[in-house]
């Protein structure tokens, strides 16, 4: 039997996993610190540990306890401005936490690891990106994930592993279950923020940035739905255990959107929208939208839920249950 641990399982992406996984009746294991994971998102039909992948010891216990041999890291900061200002704090936990918990797998049953990476690592990027540019992160958080990257490659050959590194685009929206979606403010996501305005009378948008280099002078994004995001990591973990072959794919629909195209689409939505600009944030980048070709043909994959309308609208039907 499979036994898979999610690190970061009780947060926004690993809750959508975990629901997916629960389904198709695996065997899996949360380990969660709960600073920015929600005991309201954990599956009760998953086991749940709260830990810290910053504790080398306790994890490899936890490996070797319930034999795992599959696991999907998520755990770590995400917040693009506050990485700059806090650079030790994401060392710490982006860096430094994924080489214990890839040391921990040293004489172990694990052989198959998931990381979850960023699209920030391509720094800014005109047009689609395709795996095989050159990473080149601007932000402090894109280099923490470049670095994790590193080193599940460095260790998987050390340490008998395959592995699957996914480059996330911009993720958005909530299950269509209507039991999980995302809680965190703190990372001041776009349509989170939309969701969060679109139960106020009056609801105020604000937009970082519009000088940028781009048609409309506001970011470019690619979005994609959290719960075609969950099914790539299915996905992924199947094509790992069949093909034992490592990969490194882009997760996004290959469209990119605006700042001011999602507002707009949000206005026809809700009435009475005031936007305010104001200046860039830190660690923020121009444009990056995926290429998507060497991920649809790997993985055969086909979105479900990639209409942008769609995941605005789904993100506002959660925020309403919370």
């Amino acid at each position: 039997m499979t036994n898979i641990l999610i690190t970061g399982g009780a947060g926004y992406i690993g809750s959508h996993i975990v629901e997916q996984l629960v389904k198709n009746k695996k065997n899996v294991i949360i380990l969660d610190n709960l600073v920015t994971g929600y005991k309201k998102l954990i599956n009760k039909k998953a086991i749940f540990i709260k830990a810290d992948i910053k504790n080398r010891s306790k994890i490899k216990k936890i490996i070797k306890d319930f034999d795992i041999n599959s696991i999907v890291h998520l755990a770590a900061h995400l917040n693009v401005s506050e990485a700059e200002k806090n650079k030790k704090k994401y060392y710490q936990n982006n860096i430094i936490g994924t080489k214990n918990l890839l040391e921990a797998c040293k004489n172990t049953n694990v052989k198959n690891i998931i990381f979850s990476s960023s699209c920030s690592i391509y720094g800014n990027v005109k047009g689609s990106v395709g795996e095989k540019r050159k990473p080149n992160p601007q932000g402090y958080y894109g280099y923490t994930k470049y670095k994790g990257e590193e080193l599940v490659k460095k260790l998987s050959l050390k340490y008998k592993f395959k592995y699957g590194i996914l480059r996330y685009f911009n993720v958005a929206g909530a299950s269509p279950s209507g039991k999980i979606g995302e809680i965190e403010k703190s990372h001041g996501h776009l349509i989170k923020n939309l969701a969060i305005q679109s139960l106020k009378k009056k609801p105020k948008i604000k937009i970082f940035g519009n000088d940028y280099k781009t048609k409309d002078g506001t970011c470019i994004r690619d979005y994609v739905h959290v719960s075609d995001l969950a099914d790539i990591h299915i996905k992924g973990l199947n094509y790992l255990q069949k093909k034992q072959k490592s990969f490194i794919l882009n997760c996004g629909y290959g469209k990119g959107y605006s700042v001011q195209q999602i507002v707009n689409i949000f206005k026809k939505i809700k009435k009475d929208v005031e936007v305010q600009y104001q200046i860039r944030r830190l660690g923020d980048i121009a444009q990056v939208y995926a290429n998507t070709k060497k991920f649809k043909k790997i993985l055969k994959w086909r979105p479900k839920y990639n209409n942008i309308k769609l995941i605005i609208q789904s993100a506002i039907k959660w925020e309403k249950k919370l």
